[in-house]
């Protein structure tokens, strides 16, 4: 069996944080989807710049 172990609030907030920190210098500022499904290429948009790949 494993054995548990005890982790302090203060701790387990300052790991949350760290690792939210983390994620805004990888990913920028702002709301970043983690689960977002695939989007065919075939998916018809009206947006400028996906306008410009198909040229």
């Amino acid at each position: 069996m494993k054995k548990k172990t005890t982790i302090s609030l203060d701790t387990l907030k300052a790991m949350r944080r760290g690792g939210r920190e983390a994620e805004m210098q990888l990913l920028g500022p702002g709301f970043h989807s983690s689960t977002r499904q695939h989007k065919s290429k075939k998916t018809y948009t009206r947006k400028q710049k996906h306008k410009n790949m198909n040229d």
